[in-house]
């Protein structure tokens, strides 16, 4: 029987294993523009600076975190109050495991319940994975950025995708 899974906050003690999962994108270059490793003290300052309406959830089996997943505002504009942005990473070895998508698919909930109305993903093109699953869940392509980053020595493209909350 495969333990049970949990969506949770995050909590001080989660901060050293985001940054360990992060930082293995970081590490590997084609999945977040981010290029300095982060440290637990880094993680807890994004949760210092959260408003109301963000969050850091954990997805949790047992003790062992698998992956993390973030709401955060898309602006601090105020016309841009009902838009976020959200984005999920998961260790290298629960990936292909139906694990992003359930993630995905508690931080739309969690969307919801926060007020929010359009939700945004910034993908990279090379990154068909994250693009089909989002598509699965619902989200649309609306753009591509061309050459927006650079990382490893090549300019960059990002897809940019959305979900409304009807």
């Amino acid at each position: 029987m495969t333990p049970e899974i949990n969506f949770l906050p995050c909590s001080p003690n989660d901060y050293g294993a985001i940054a360990e999962i992060y930082n293995e994108y970081i590490r590997q270059g084609g999945q977040t523009m981010t290029e300095r490793t982060h440290a637990a003290e880094d993680i807890a300052a994004w949760v210092d600076n959260f408003n109301d309406r963000e969050q850091l959830l954990v997805l949790k089996q047992s003790e062992k975190i698998l992956g993390w997943g973030i709401i955060k505002k898309y602006s601090p504009r105020q016309g841009y109050r009902y838009a976020c942005e959200t984005a999920i990473y998961l260790r290298s070895e629960e990936c292909r495991k139906g694990y992003g998508s359930k993630m995905k698919q508690e931080l739309i909930r969690r969307c919801k319940e926060l007020g929010y109305h359009h939700l945004v993903a910034k993908i990279f093109a090379t990154n068909t994975a994250s693009i089909e699953y989002n598509l699965k869940l619902g989200y649309e392509i609306v753009g591509r950025q061309k050459e927006i980053g650079f990382k490893n020595g090549e300019w960059m493209d990002v897809v940019i995708m959305q979900y409304i909350i009807r």
